[in-house]
């Protein structure tokens, strides 16, 4: 009997050095293991270079249509919706959302105590154009860019940036991470003043 059990242990733990010897499967666990990790970095590392090229372009956008409107020498709303749609086609191909850009004629008084007015203004959201700030409307700009006299054009524009992780056509969430990286508000802001002229008119603003 003791033979049989000593025999029996042998065959065992035969059995079992064999079993730890044999690599076969590590590297197909190690994978199923680390595969997870690596696609997270990969995905996260192409959304953090598609959010930071992005914001680059809605910059982009308010400094060219800023340009292009400080080139008139006096304009209309279908020039102006015309500029708007440039500055748009600049965001393609991001195309989770539509941005938002408002231009703004602002002139300073030349008072003893300067006043900032909107002579007029233009907007684009959502595709859809309107006037912004009525004329004679106080604004504010820096105190370096409040000269009495002076003319600005103020172009500012805005994006709601949803990752894809988070976004789906129809508004709708994905992989429940909605809560956590909803959008990111990208914005920015161009002053110039005119090239050819003192000022800009717009004929029907």
């Amino acid at each position: 009997m003791g033979i049989l059990k000593r025999a029996v242990l042998s065959l065992s733990s035969g059995r079992l050095s064999h079993l730890a010897a044999d690599r076969r499967g590590v590297a197909a666990l190690e994978f199923a293991l680390i595969a997870p990790l690596l696609l997270s970095m990969y995905f996260l590392t192409m959304e953090v270079g598609q959010g930071i090229e992005t914001n680059k372009k809605v910059g982009r956008a308010a400094s060219m249509v800023a340009d292009l409107v400080t080139q008139q020498q006096s304009t209309t709303k279908a020039e102006l919706n015309a500029i708007l749609d440039i500055g748009s086609a600049l965001l393609q191909p991001y195309s989770r959302s539509k941005p938002t850009i408002v231009i703004t004629a602002i002139e300073v008084t030349d008072e003893t105590t300067p006043k900032v007015k909107v002579v007029w203004s233009r907007k684009m959201v959502n595709g859809a154009y309107s006037a912004d700030q009525a004329a004679g409307t106080i604004t504010t700009i820096p105190n370096a860019l409040k000269i009495k006299g002076s003319f600005l054009v103020r172009v500012q524009s805005s994006l709601d940036y949803y990752p894809v992780i988070t976004w789906a056509a129809g508004d709708k969430g994905m992989l429940g991470l909605t809560a956590a990286f909803d959008k990111l508000e990208m914005s920015e802001t161009y002053y110039l003043r005119p090239r050819m002229t003192q000022s800009i008119a717009c004929s029907d603003c």
